[in-house]
């Protein structure tokens, strides 16, 4: 990946954060976007080479801000060679008590973002014969509960993604989907509640589930040897797999499992 211009969004914190620090020490040369202007010139810092990095300020829900980052990155290093959408937020409430404009905020930034960056990187990657990634989620295979928005947005951009994969079969595009399982990160902490204002806190154990840097080093290698998707956590494999062969018997154990979070909304 020596040399290769990788755009990561939602890299402020997180997986994102730690993807970024992955390229770099990789020798890539790493464009970094995200909303907050004072955590992400922090995540720039943090990189340590100003020559080989771009940090900008990126609201991807916002079509002209995503066009912006792919103009500021070709014009800095005249080429795109991957792009990881990896930008999302979350929500968490019963869908009969959602207000429509949470799930709206949602796919925005989920499904919209992804749509908005990969179209305006798109020709740049496919003159590259770069990679397109995305990173999903388990929600996105399987739907959850009290995150009927969240795993929407996920399922959407895992048949936006591969339809995109299929149209450019004959051109050289790797497309990539990364279905993380639970991983520690602000996600959950950010999550939108029904009305949505933001729950602050996180009702799962973040210091048992996988970390980021782990997260980013399975995204490396599956970019850098163009995997067509890859799901991690014993957990998440196990769900997929029982998904597709005993869906009701996984509709009761989802269930359970998520009715025994704190503050469960049902």
């Amino acid at each position: 990946m020596k040399d290769k211009v990788v755009i990561i969004t939602g890299a402020s914190s997180g997986i994102g954060k730690a993807c970024a620090e992955v390229f770099a020490r990789g020798g890539s040369k790493v464009v970094i976007a995200a909303r907050n202007a004072v955590k992400l010139a922090e995540a720039e810092r943090e990189l340590g080479n100003d020559s080989e990095s771009l940090g900008v300020v990126t609201d991807v829900g916002k079509e002209n801000d995503c066009k912006k980052l792919i103009d500021e990155t070709i014009k800095r290093f005249g080429k795109v060679d991957v792009l990881i959408n990896n930008a999302g937020i979350s929500m968490r409430a019963l869908f009969e008590e959602t207000d429509l404009n949470v799930i709206r905020q949602v796919m925005d930034t989920n499904f919209w973002g992804t749509v908005y960056c990969t179209k305006y990187a798109l020709p740049h990657v496919l003159k590259s014969k770069g990679s397109i990634a995305g990173i999903s989620s388990i929600a996105g295979k399987k739907g959850l509960p009290g995150r009927t928005g969240y795993s929407a947005s996920k399922f959407a951009v895992e048949g936006f993604l591969e339809s995109l994969r299929i149209e450019n079969l004959k051109k050289d595009l790797h497309v990539l989907i990364a279905c993380p399982g639970f991983t520690s990160s602000d996600i959950r902490k950010n999550a939108l509640s029904k009305d949505g204002k933001i729950q602050h806190q996180s009702p799962r154990e973040e210091q048992n589930m996988m970390q980021p840097e782990a997260v980013a080093q399975k995204i490396y290698h599956a970019i850098k040897n163009r995997k067509r998707e890859i799901v991690l956590t014993r957990n998440g494999k196990l769900t997929v797999i029982m998904n597709k062969f005993f869906p009701s018997l996984m509709d009761k154990l989802v269930y359970n499992h998520f009715a025994k979070e704190k503050d469960s909304p049902f």
